[in-house]
């Protein structure tokens, strides 16, 4: 695996936000909505079928989910049933209030973008469910500073982790001179690989979500934090 060409923190110029976890703390919103992706499939919940796809589920956070469903679910009908199932199912755990920021993440954000540096948050989900996530958080006020937000069908369909939303979150932005000025910063290893393949320049790992230490940097990343909130010190050279 290749390591990432680390850059100096303050020269840093987009970063690249992962949300479910390092953003957004959704307090295992992913799991249930699986169960309800499963049960449409007919996975019986406490089965051993149930307990390995979970484990997989897991291990893949921050992965594309519909790569996920085709992985477990083997034929792209049932991998797409169980898709729309898992993001009905997760969004209307969004529209019930379970979601809420990660503890100083939207202060981070102001903070970077006060800085001169342009934010995009990324997401494994399908729009409609990165929407509306958004919209519960009130991201989308013209107001809240972020540049853009990608899904993998933003980026032809390719998420984590491959390094196609890093990459095409550079192309539009136009916020940096060459990849080694990007920052990447997910809570999985999923995250960080994707980082790393896009060539970036700091890849960071987070503690708020699905993965730890061993796992980020397993994966590459050549920083791990508490937590997003952590990010502006490190690229002011607080930190």
């Amino acid at each position: 695996m290749s390591t990432p060409m680390t850059a100096s923190p303050e020269n840093i110029r987009l970063v690249v936000l992962d949300m479910a976890g390092t953003t957004v703390a959704d307090d295992g919103l992913v799991e249930r909505a699986f169960a309800a992706a499963a049960a449409e499939l007919g996975v019986e919940p406490g089965s051993a079928e149930h307990t390995e796809h979970l484990a997989y589920v897991r291990a893949t956070m921050g992965e594309s989910k519909i790569s996920v469903f085709r992985h477990l679910f083997g034929t792209e009908d049932r991998a797409q049933r169980a898709n729309t199932a898992f993001e009905k199912a997760y969004g209307d755990l969004v529209d019930a209030g379970l979601i809420a920021p990660v503890p100083g993440a939207r202060e981070a954000i102001e903070a970077l973008a006060a800085d001169g540096r342009s934010v995009v948050l990324t997401t494994g989900f399908a729009r409609v469910t990165q929407d509306a996530i958004l919209a519960a958080l009130g991201w989308q006020d013209p107001s809240f500073p972020v540049s853009l937000t990608l899904c993998p069908a933003d980026a032809g369909g390719r998420g984590r982790p491959y390094p196609d939303m890093v990459l095409e979150a550079f192309v539009r932005t136009k916020a940096a001179e060459g990849v080694s000025q990007i920052a990447v910063v997910g809570d999985t290893s999923y995250d960080v690989l994707s980082g790393v393949r896009a060539g970036a320049g700091l890849v960071a790992g987070v503690r708020t979500g699905a993965h730890g230490d061993e796992a980020f940097r397993a994966a590459g990343a050549t920083h791990v934090l508490d937590s997003v909130a952590d990010l502006p010190a490190l690229l002011s050279g607080a930190r």
